[in-house]
């Protein structure tokens, strides 16, 4: 018997009753242009161009699960019934065009109440900071907001609201799930010993420093329907090397895959300053490697891929079952659709599959006028053009 070949890029994937039509996804990204938490048509456009490109998994960016979470006043969220609607646009036009849509959820932690990269300070008013709450009452970094630390009444408190964001979220109908906890949020500060200075059941070991994480995973598991998939956001490695190590987020990624976790989206940094590591193209590959083959659970490979071949090589090698793309999607919204030819997967005639129906007869027309161009210039090629003489006048003046 021969063996199973390995899966390819545009292979399709299954997880739980969740089946994406091939292993390409669109990281993330915050987009800063909320209103009150609701998304609006730049939204509905911006994730919606993505399906129509050929990813398989589109997911949104953070989306709080309070106000008070927000990482800043242009955020998504999924606090209120009224952010219900517009999310349900979104979910519906995915789906049309072919794609699994994901939902992150997170809270900020003590990176809440910032503005966006292009805004000035001085620019706006006091309603767009507000009190902030973290694993503790350090500020994130110098110069930043000075949180009130969390007790345990808040932290139970706080876990219904994941819930009961969660369950929205299965409302409006999204695909699959992702906790947030990585970048220097708030689940990423309770796991990381650099932020995590507590001196309750909260902090200190790794057991007390799993211990919320773990209760917000439980809690929304618990409520996120059974037959869909859950992911989790993990920064592997912190920024500063005396943080959280790879064998840290093997433990970490065992205790999720126990409560139900079923995939790990492996990025890393946002707590400890500048990033001590090499960032390159792939360079978070061999973390998502690690952490499939030391756990058994699926994992997403992030971090600066943008060469097809590169893809495929990340998923046939076994590194990852899916590959995200963030800033190359932005510049590229029908990557799919390019890697897909460049990798020569699809027959002449399917060329345009991932495309919407609506481009596909403009595309193969054009291909069709191309080809009796090129059948004109074989049968009646142009003479060669002679160089002109020194003496032409055209050529003298």
């Amino acid at each position: 018997m021969s063996p199973k070949p390995s899966p390819r890029l545009f292979d399709p994937w299954t997880s739980r009753s969740v089946t994406l039509r091939n292993r390409t996804a669109v990281s993330p990204m915050c987009q800063y242009s909320a209103v009150d938490g609701i998304a609006t048509d730049y939204h509905l456009v911006h994730l919606g161009r993505f399906a129509m490109g050929g990813f398989g998994l589109v997911m949104t960016e953070a989306t709080a699960i309070s106000p008070e979470g927000r990482l800043t006043h242009g955020d998504l969220g999924l606090w209120g019934d009224h952010q219900i609607a517009p999310l349900r646009r979104i979910v519906n036009l995915v789906h049309d065009h072919g794609a699994a849509v994901g939902i992150q959820l997170g809270h900020a932690g003590a990176k809440a109440a910032t503005l966006a990269p292009w805004e000035d300070p001085e620019d706006h008013d006091e309603h767009t900071r507000w009190p902030i709450q973290s694993v503790t009452d350090q500020p994130h970094a110098p110069r930043w907001q000075q949180p009130r630390a969390l007790t345990a009444t808040d932290l139970q408190a706080q876990v219904d609201q994941w819930v009961t964001a969660a369950q929205r979220a299965a409302a409006v109908g999204f695909d699959v799930l992702e906790i947030h906890g990585a970048h220097g949020y708030l689940l990423h500060g309770f796991l990381s010993p650099l932020s995590n200075t507590r001196i309750d059941e909260y902090g200190g070991s790794f057991e007390n420093r799993m211990r919320f994480p773990a209760a917000v995973v439980a809690a929304v598991r618990a409520v996120w329907p059974a037959d869909r998939p859950l992911f989790v956001r993990l920064s592997v490695v912190d920024s500063d090397t005396a943080g959280l190590s790879l064998q840290d987020s093997i433990a970490i990624a065992r205790r999720l895959g126990e409560l139900g976790v079923d995939v790990i989206d492996c990025s890393s940094g946002g707590i400890g300053g500048s990033y001590e590591r090499p960032i390159g193209p792939g360079y978070q590959v061999d973390y998502a490697h690690t952490i499939r083959q030391e756990t058994g659970l699926a994992t997403v490979a992030v971090g600066m891929v943008m060469d097809p071949q590169h893809a495929d090589q990340i998923i046939a090698g076994g590194s990852a079952d899916l590959v995200a793309l963030g800033r190359q999607a932005l510049a590229e919204p029908a990557w799919p659709y390019s890697a897909a030819n460049e990798l020569g997967y699809v027959e002449d005639g399917e060329r345009y599959e991932l495309l919407p129906l609506q481009s596909r007869s403009w595309l193969a027309k054009r291909d069709r006028q191309l080809t009796r161009f090129e059948n004109a210039i074989q049968e009646h090629p142009s003479p060669t053009p002679q160089k002109a003489a020194a003496s032409d006048p055209a050529v003298r003046s």
